[in-house]
This record gives C-alpha cells, sequence and structure tokens, in this order.
C-alpha cells in the first residue's frame, strides 16, 4: 500500500513532522512554499494532505490542481485563508486546531493590558535612549477598574479569569453568554451599551462575521467611557481602526493597543505612530508552548484521517467514521440546515436547543447529527464554529443540548428530524427529512405544514391567510426583478396563520425586504441563505 504524502507548507514545529514520520505518512517539509502560489499550484496535485498554518493561501486555483488532496489541516484556529466552499465542493476535509492556543492568545490580551496601562514599551523606548522621564509615563492600576470582555466564549472567558485574579471588576457582552454561566465565571453578563459606558478597559474576544465586523463603530466608540482603553487581539475589522484613532487624538480614549489589523502585515495603518498606542505583528498565538500545541494536534488529526478515516475539528465535515458517512451525509445536512434556518431567525440570546428523532433516523449515529445542528444555529454569529467545536462552545455559553428519540415514527416518513431553539424571547422550531433523492427538504415550520427544498437564496414570510397576498407578493417579486425558483405555503387553518418559503435566483435585499413587509397580510419576512 502507498504511503499517504502531506505537504507542510508553512514553517511548523519540528514535532508535526516527527509524528508524521512515526505514523508512516511521507511527509515533505518545505516551510517557505506557502508564499508562492503558482509553485504550490504546481505540486500540489502529487500530496494527500496539506498542512498549513497563516502563510499559505489555498484558493480555489490551487485547488484545482489538488487531483489527490483529501485534507487540509490548519494548525490554528482561523482558517479564512482556505476557501471553504471550494475545497468541499473537491471533497477535500478542512481541519483546524481551535483549542491549542486559546491560553496563549488570552495572555497576550492580558500582557497588552499591562502595557498599555503602564505604557511600558514607551517607558522602554525612552529610558534606553538615554532618558530618564520618569514623571512623563504616568500610569493606572488595574485593580478596581472594569474589564469590559466582548465574547466570552473559551478565550474570552480565560480572559475574564485572568481579571478577575487582577482584582478587576469584570462585566461581559455575549448573546450565547446565559446568565448561568456568567455566575460560573464570575463576570457581571451586560448589554453591548452598558459595557461601552461601564468599562475602563474593553478587550475583544469574538471571531469576525458580519454581526461583529466593526462592533466598535464610531458610533459605539463615541459611548465609550472618556479615558477608555481598547485592547484587540482577536480579528482585525472588528474595529473601527479610522475612528478610533480620532478618539485617541482627541482624547476620549486614553490608549489602544493591537495585535490584529484590517490588513495585514500591517505596514502601515492609522493607529501606527500614535503615542498612546502598543502594537504587536499578530503574535496571539506565538509562544512555543502553542506551537508546539496546534503542530501536534494537526500532525495527529490528519494522519488519523489518511490512515484510519476518522475526522476530527473539521469545520466542513462532521466527525464520524468513513462507514457511517454514505448513511449519514443527507442528515447532517438537514439537520445543519434546519439549525441555519432558525439560527437565522433568532436574534435574542439562545437557552437550548432541543433535537428531536423519530423513525429510521433515531438509530443513526445522532451525535453528529445533534452536532451538525448546534453547528447550524450557532453559525451565522459564530463563523469559526465547527461540528466538533460546537457542543464545547455550546457548553460553554451555558446552552443546553438536548437529544430526544423516538424509534417508532408518527408521522407519514420513514425518518423525521425536529429543531427547537430555546431563546430568551421565545421558542423556535422546524422539521424536515430526506426524500429517496437523497435531498433535505423542510416539512413543518411552526407547526405549520410546507414542503420546501433548501436552495441558496431564500425568502421566509409568515403571514395573514387573508385573499390577496399571493398575489402582491409575487408580483412585488416581479417588479424588483427577482425570480421564483420555488413556491411552497402553508397554514394552520382557513384564515389563520400561515407562512410562505420562497427560493429566489437572486440574492435579496433589504430595500425588498421592506417592501415585502410593507404588504398589510405580512407580519415578518426575513431573508435566509444556505
Amino acid at each position: 500500500m502507498t504511503k499517504p504524502r502531506v505537504l507542510i507548507s508553512d514553517a511548523l514545529s519540528p514535532a508535526a513532522v516527527q509524528i508524521f514520520k512515526d505514523r508512516g505518512i511521507d511527509v515533505d517539509f518545505q516551510p517557505d512554499l506557502g508564499k508562492d502560489k503558482d509553485k504550490l499550484a504546481a505540486v500540489i496535485g502529487d500530496y494527500d494532505g496539506l498542512a498549513i498554518r497563516s502563510a499559505t493561501k489555498v484558493t480555489a486555483k490551487i485547488l484545482e490542481q489538488a487531483k489527490n488532496l483529501k485534507v487540509i489541516g490548519r494548525a490554528g484556529i482561523g482558517v479564512d485563508n482556505v476557501e471553504i466552499p471550494a475545497a468541499t465542493a473537491k471533497g477535500v476535509i478542512v481541519m483546524n486546531t481551535p483549542f491549542g492556543n486559546s491560553i496563549t492568545t488570552a495572555e497576550h490580551a492580558i500582557a497588552m493590558m499591562f502595557a498599555l496601562a503602564r505604557q511600558i514599551p514607551q517607558a522602554d523606548t525612552s529610558t534606553q535612549a538615554g532618558k530618564w522621564e520618569k514623571n512623563r509615563f504616568m500610569g493606572v492600576e488595574l485593580t478596581a477598574k472594569t474589564l469590559g470582555v466582548i465574547g466570552c466564549g473559551n478565550i474570552g472567558s480565560i480572559v475574564a479569569e485572568r481579571g478577575i485574579g487582577l482584582r478587576m471588576k469584570v462585566i461581559a457582552y455575549d448573546p450565547f453568554l446565559s446568565p448561568e454561566r456568567a455566575i460560573e465565571i464570575g463576570v457581571e453578563k451586560v448589554e453591548l451599551e452598558e459595557l461601552l459606558r461601564r468599562a475602563d478597559i474593553i478587550t475583544l474576544h469574538v471571531p469576525m462575521t458580519e454581526k461583529t465586523k466593526n462592533i466598535l463603530s464610531a458610533e459605539n466608540i463615541a459611548k465609550t467611557k472618556k479615558g477608555v482603553r481598547i485592547i484587540n487581539c482577536a480579528r482585525g475589522g472588528l474595529v473601527d481602526e479610522t475612528a478610533l484613532r480620532a478618539a485617541l487624538d482627541s482624547g476620549h480614549v486614553a490608549g489602544a493597543a493591537f495585535d490584529v489589523f484590517i490588513e495585514e502585515p500591517a505596514t502601515s495603518n492609522p493607529l501606527f505612530g500614535h503615542p498612546n498606542v502598543v502594537c504587536t505583528p499578530h503574535l496571539g498565538a506565538a509562544t512555543t508552548e502553542a506551537q508546539e500545541n496546534v503542530a501536534l494536534q494537526v500532525a495527529e488529526q490528519m494522519s488519523d484521517y489518511l490512515l484510519q478515516g476518522a475526522i476530527q475539528n473539521a469545520v466542513n465535515f462532521p466527525s464520524i467514521s468513513a462507514e457511517e458517512a454514505p448513511r449519514l451525509k443527507p442528515f447532517v445536512a438537514l439537520a445543519e440546515k434546519l439549525g441555519s434556518f432558525l439560527g437565522q431567525l433568532t436574534e435574542a440570546p439562545i437557552k437550548g436547543i432541543r433535537i428531536e428523532y423519530e423513525g429510521a433516523v433515531a438509530d443513526m449515529n445522532t451525535r453528529a447529527l445533534t452536532s451538525a445542528a448546534v453547528t447550524g444555529v450557532l453559525r451565522p454569529f459564530l463563523q469559526d464554529i465547527n461540528m466538533v467545536s460546537a457542543p464545547v462552545v455550546a457548553r460553554e455559553r451555558g446552552i443546553t443540548i438536548e437529544e430526544v428519540k423516538r424509534e417508532n415514527a408518527v408521522r407519514d416518513y420513514e425518518s423525521f428530524v425536529r429543531i427547537v431553539v430555546q431563546a430568551e424571547d421565545m421558542a423556535r422550531h422546524a422539521g424536515g427529512t430526506v426524500f429517496q433523492d437523497g435531498k433535505p427538504r423542510v416539512i413543518e415550520i411552526r407547526d405549520i405544514a410546507v414542503d420546501a427544498e433548501f436552495a441558496p437564496h431564500m425568502i421566509y414570510v409568515r403571514n395573514d391567510d387573508k385573499p390577496g397576498f399571493i398575489g402582491r407578493f409575487g408580483t412585488l417579486l416581479g417588479e424588483s426583478g427577482v425570480n421564483v425558483a420555488t413556491f411552497a405555503l402553508g397554514r394552520d387553518r382557513a384564515g389563520g396563520d400561515a407562512i410562505c418559503f420562497v427560493s429566489v435566483d437572486q440574492p435579496v435585499t433589504d430595500d425588498l425586504l421592506r417592501k415585502i413587509e410593507a404588504i398589510p397580510q405580512v407580519k415578518r419576512a426575513r431573508s435566509v441563505r444556505f
């Protein structure tokens, strides 16, 4: 049997190379290759696995040449340097190591907080230049200050724990943080506006998503406490850097410490040159221990997959065995899409997720299906989440996950999956099945029977079952140049609550949604993407 071949195209710890060799895998260590896209594309077809860090950009063009590639292993958390849809289309598993550098990143945020509070980098430069400007560098104590943590997941909760150890008052904003979990880790859960108003120091620990981009916008920076200090060791783009520079110049913000930037490598930036700014070149995970941890993790995971078919920490496939995959795959898609549908409808903090299995599906590996469902619910808010880490992330935020199995089908389908998302405002639920063609379908929303396939662009409408709605709705779509692909309708009773679930060929704009909601019979309209 031919040995699997793995290419390491970034600077990875020698420990990773040794693990591949010890497991009987042919490994090619070329740490500078990832910087040259053309050379990488020219050789990638010879390998079964590709181990990378952040320097290698795995584009669709490179994946086109990856004739034998089966797995990409990212030593670290972020996989934004891999085109996931292109990898999925090629059947390439993409793995990351979500927890290998959490402590290191959290410690860097704490180090930046100390450096900012005591102006250590500036004082060091001055002193080594032969000056003795003792009165110039007047710092502030951290004890008794209020630390505002935006994002209290794995890394954020570690930062909060360290802050409490420093005798700081820690407040946290995180839509997924339950009151019970907040009490457990010793933080006060608050809304974003209150955190901005109260915090002496703000530290960010959220992924970059549509919801978190510029979470510290010019408007929100203006709402912060005068003299606030801001730390970002998470992702570039969470803070409006130009607006922050203006707030620093005006004195509203006393200082900022950034390890990540909108454009990297950051050779220039609006924050550079300000006397009250500390910058580091994306060092959050740069410790010997973290590099060893992620290197060991990614090598073990890739080896397990190439040699045994086991999948761990995959961002585009659940953790299931090779034997289970053909049977489970359509139900994985169903669970994730149902979850994604409900997640996109939910804005209030989530308290629990219940997945109900009826019929033949109840005898399957429902753990993988539950992970897929939880991933779907949370992914609209946490893009880095994957089907392995989803249950852990949910548990960290105090979200209860419940499975209910009924082996005897109680409906007219061999298998039925129903997901209930319990949020602070209300419960939302939907159910579906897999037809003989292998395609997942929605067959129930809000206890109303429907029959709809999932599509990339869809419009979900709740309305009163009254004459005239369908005509007005269809006319509005036509006038807006939006072509309808499928049209699913359902109602609980004549004249009662009704649902319309439509797939369209074009992206749905906010302006179109506003026009739909202006139709008298409409209660709510949402754009849903899959």
